[in-house]
């Protein structure tokens, strides 16, 4: 496996970005998929919701755009796009809960082969467990993308059989982006879409998997 041709952070924004229909609504998660947005060509009149109360929000804030109280659900400071509108926090879980958004993009600990997530704690005694809006979004939005790295810093795979921790939502999951290659998951089992730095024998001798 070859680690200088790894997809990085942004290269894995920017496929996700690429990848979602154009006039979506869409919710970004905290972490990694906050970056999605930087890619996004306003210009396919793709909406992003935070749910912390915004529709429409843009890219990362930088410089004197920044402003403390325009911030994602991250706590980033992001800008606004034309048309930007602010409401309750629980009208905007209701939106997330009611079936309105298109995708959900969230980062993950693990992904099971038929779509099962587990995102909000690794079950360790001392980690502190955060919930957020992931099992909403995660039931509620039609198709759920999960960004992450393929491999922990243990060096398992996060791609696996069946999740050992907690689950956030079962059977959700349609797609994983990694640093490694991009998967279908779902009901058939998993499916590698495409590779990057390495052979689809050496994804599937490190994750223990058959891929389609």
């Amino acid at each position: 496996m070859s680690a200088s041709q790894r997809l990085s952070k942004d290269e894995i924004a920017r496929m996700i970005a690429d990848d979602i229909p154009t006039g979506a609504f869409v919710n970004l998660g905290i972490g990694q998929p906050t970056l999605v947005a930087d890619h996004l060509d306003l210009e396919r009149g793709v909406v992003l919701h935070t749910e912390n109360g915004m529709l429409g929000m843009g890219r990362a804030a930088v410089g004197d755009e920044v402003d403390p109280d325009l911030i994602n659900a991250g706590k980033i400071p992001v800008v606004e796009t034309p048309g930007a509108s602010y409401f309750h926090h629980a009208d905007s879980f209701a939106m997330m809960r009611g079936g309105h958004l298109d995708v959900c993009v969230l980062g993950a600990f693990q992904v099971a082969v038929n779509g099962d997530l587990a995102n909000w704690h690794t079950g360790a005694p001392d980690a502190i467990p955060a919930v957020g809006g992931a099992m909403d979004l995660a039931i509620g939005a039609k198709d759920v993308f999960v960004m992450m790295t393929l491999f922990g810093k243990d060096g398992a795979s996060k791609l696996v059989r069946e999740c050992t921790y907690p689950l956030t939502g079962v059977a959700c999951v349609s797609r994983v982006y990694t640093d490694h290659g991009v998967f279908e998951v779902g009901p058939d089992g998993v499916r590698l879409r495409e590779a990057h730095g390495a052979t689809r024998e050496e994804l599937e001798e490190r994750t223990g998997l058959t891929l389609a």
